[in-house]
């Protein structure tokens, strides 16, 4: 099991990629390849090409949520692939209208034009996207301490209403050395996500990787690493929408920070 970082905030020394504030990895589970999100642009589609990855062998993108810095790139991929025969997979509200004020903040495209161009799977249950790789579906929000505000807006089909973004979600990976959960931004709570997890597989998890949101020490940060050091984890490397405190927080506590990039490639 193979995952690439195509599109993230931070670029490395020695990877001449380009970063955005954005996520795109990419899974590859023997003959099958998953994306995870596809960036706030067409980027991901560029680092790609220069790192030697075709990416008309897709067969399935799957869809953290649906802002616009996760779903951005998903017109330059049809566009870059007209005749793509894969699908899209994500919750039934992650292509549904968000504005923060009066900016748009969700998919550009909305679900009727991404369902015009492929096949399109929504789903509030887990799916599963290949042999080692689930789609978690909606997330049960079980913690106190995560997920306890809506951000910004979203359309529920009568009208605005806050956004505690239902539609977020993550991926369990089945890797060499243990279960992995890659997430987009952990609008959820990461722990919630961590937690539906091992609830949808029964098993523990040795890694974790993604978009955490958090950004500074505080109440949700300090909870989130009393309940990531009593999970055990193997390796943990937090990305995206994780702030440089709430690292250093992480690590400082003990926890197996590592840091990744655009261009990074991990075997799980």
């Amino acid at each position: 099991m193979e995952l690439t970082i195509l599109v993230e905030n931070t670029t490395l020394i020695d990877h001449y990629y380009k970063g955005e504030p954005g996520f795109c990895c990419l899974l590859e589970d023997g003959e099958e390849k998953i994306l995870l999100d596809t960036g706030y642009s067409g980027l991901y589609l560029e680092n790609a090409a220069a790192m030697g990855i075709d990416l008309s062998q897709v067969g399935t993108i799957a869809l953290s949520h649906g802002h616009d810095d996760h779903t951005g790139g998903l017109a330059a991929f049809f566009r870059a692939f007209p005749r793509w025969q894969g699908r899209v997979v994500c919750h039934p509200d992650a292509l549904e209208p968000k504005r923060s004020g009066r900016h748009p903040v969700g998919s550009p495209l909305s679900r009727q034009e991404v369902e015009d161009r492929c096949r399109l799977v929504l789903s509030r249950e887990p799916v599963v996207l290949s042999p080692h790789v689930v789609f978690l579906g909606e997330i049960p929000r079980r913690t106190a301490f995560e997920a306890t505000r809506p951000l910004a807006k979203r359309w529920d089909g009568e009208g605005w209403v806050g956004d505690f973004l239902p539609d977020d979600t993550a991926l369990a990976v089945e890797g060499e050395t243990g279960q992995w959960v890659v997430t987009g931004c952990s609008h959820s709570g990461v722990c919630n996500i961590l937690l539906r997890a091992q609830e949808v597989t029964g098993r523990e998890t040795a890694g974790l990787l993604g978009g955490f949101h958090l950004m500074a020490p505080g109440p949700q940060t300090e909870e989130t690493v009393r309940f990531l050091k009593e999970q055990a984890l193997r390796r943990l490397i937090p990305c995206h929408c994780t702030g440089f405190e709430a690292r250093v927080a992480m690590a400082e506590a003990g926890l197996p920070v590592e840091q990744i990039g655009v261009g990074s490639r991990l075997t799980l």
